[in-house]
């Protein structure tokens, strides 16, 4: 049974708006106009700007927008940072014991998602509220800052129960893992095709999008111009192309690297089967949570050291990170939000502060493999919940007796290696991406190849189960 935390979110769960699960079963096409409905709600929000807001500045927090799926200025301006923020803060705390939680209890499993949900809100009006008081959407009457923040906590609602609704099987997959493959999308879109001009003093006027710029080079010159090839201002650049198509490929790559265990029906003699072990085996999470941190680290400090700088905390919070204005942005300078901020210039940057860096790449580095270590029991992805639900399935390894301790010993042998691989190998990818201005981020990369392929793999299941009815008790529908 859940404790006492979780119980006491029960009050604001009765109250809180809620998408009703179907009551039969949703056909694959009405399952893919929910899905296109929700992705075209969510890009509409994108483009709709804040009412009241005057016009934006630079903006300090462009590289987490892509993790986010947010967009400066508008509805989505919180994007999905306070529902994955509060996702990791209960994901952490239950996985650190000090909540009672059993996930293989329905009823501890809604408790804990509704509890998610009300944290969300409560942490996205936090939020709006920092952002409106720490001044970022500078200086508004009592009037604008209550617009503008029932706007943001009106739009948080709306992506929540958008995801709630993909979730409980009206769509497909994730509204989460859809919203961040549109962000990403959207940015690689731009930088390979976008023609807005950029440029000027050390670098020539160009088209934005590589693609573009190597158009009108090669149209007005005969040539292609170095800075093309390697931007000093951090534009798209060749370099930045070959990285992110390389990086999809090796994400394609490893999604196919498995471990192959052979499974036999215990009943049925004649069905046997095979349990993959990926060397991706617990995915995209490790490095959501960990970009989800850094984030929240900048977000943070930048909130407390624009508010406070010249307060008695001011010492303490530039722990935390110290900033000043750069190109009308505000920019770290120090303390932990300096170490964990990603090259905005790629390799131009680690030339000039190769420290700084190699620290951001330990960082992500470690945290990418301490969360997958977190998330394999959280997730319920351990070898001893694996076992079980193999043996409940009446499946057994070959050779073995049908019992959970011989699977789970031999589960463990190559459980515990391949997550703590998979989060280093996935940590390594994201800081190569960024370190060679890969377009999109690295974090990003990685987790629109995964959500990709997911949804692939999930297409097809969804669209066998519809032509073979007779098939789906066996691929668990």
């Amino acid at each position: 049974m859940a404790g006492r935390f979780l119980r006491a979110f029960e009050p604001l769960i009765r109250i809180m708006p809620e998408v009703r699960s179907p009551e039969r079963r949703v056909r694959f096409n009405e399952r893919l106009f929910w899905t296109g409905i929700a992705l075209v709600i969510f890009l509409v929000m994108s483009e709709v700007p804040l009412y009241g807001l005057g016009g934006a500045g630079g903006d300090s927090l462009a590289y987490y927008r892509v993790i986010f799926a947010s967009a400066q200025g508008t509805l989505m301006e919180l994007g999905i940072g306070p529902i994955v923020t509060a996702g990791l803060i209960l994901q952490m705390i239950a996985g650190s014991n000090l909540i009672e939680v059993d996930f293989s209890n329905p009823d501890d499993r809604s408790l804990f998602t509704g509890a998610s949900k009300v944290l969300s809100i409560i942490l996205t009006a936090f939020q709006a509220s920092a952002y409106i008081i720490s001044g970022l959407f500078g200086n508004l009457n009592f009037v604008q800052s209550l617009i503008i923040f029932v706007q943001l906590l009106a739009a948080g609602m709306i992506l929540m129960l958008l995801d709630e609704m993909i979730q409980k099987g009206w769509g497909i997959g994730s509204g989460i893992s859809l919203f961040i493959l549109a962000g990403v999308a959207r940015q690689i879109m731009l930088s390979c095709f976008s023609v807005i001009p950029v440029g000027g003093g050390q670098e020539p006027v160009r088209a934005y999008g590589i693609i573009s710029a190597l158009i009108q080079s090669i149209i007005s010159k005969g040539s292609i111009d170095s800075p093309l090839i390697l931007s000093q201002m951090g534009y798209p650049s060749i370099v930045g192309l070959m990285t992110t198509i390389g990086v999809f490929l090796f994400v394609i790559y490893a999604q196919g690297i498995r471990v192959e265990l052979p499974i036999a029906h215990a009943r049925f003699r004649g069905f046997r089967g095979k349990y993959p072990i990926s060397l991706l085996y617990v995915s995209n999470l490790p490095v959501i949570f960990a970009s989800a941190l850094f984030g929240n680290i900048y977000m943070w400090s930048q909130l407390l050291w624009n508010n406070y700088k010249d307060s008695a905390w001011a010492p303490y919070i530039g722990l935390l990170g110290r900033f000043s204005y750069q190109e009308r942005r505000l920019v770290p300078v120090g303390g932990l939000a300096y170490y964990v901020t990603s090259p905005t210039r790629g390799f131009v940057d680690i030339i000039n502060e190769p420290i700084r860096y190699l620290v951001y790449a330990g960082f992500l580095i470690f945290f990418c493999v301490v969360f997958s270590a977190i998330w394999l029991e959280v997730g319920g992805l351990d070898p001893k919940t694996v076992a079980k639900q193999l043996v409940d399935s009446g499946m057994q390894i070959p050779g073995f007796r049908r019992s959970e301790r011989p699977i789970e010993a031999i589960l463990r042998r190559y459980i515990p290696v391949v997550t703590i691989l998979g989060g280093l190998v996935v940590g390594l990818l994201a800081v190569v991406a960024d370190f060679f201005g890969a377009f999109g981020t690295g974090t990003g990369i990685l987790l629109s190849v995964s959500i990709v392929y997911q949804y692939y793999q999930q297409l097809m299941k969804e669209r066998i189960e519809e032509i073979y009815p007779g098939l789906r008790r066996f691929l668990g529908g």
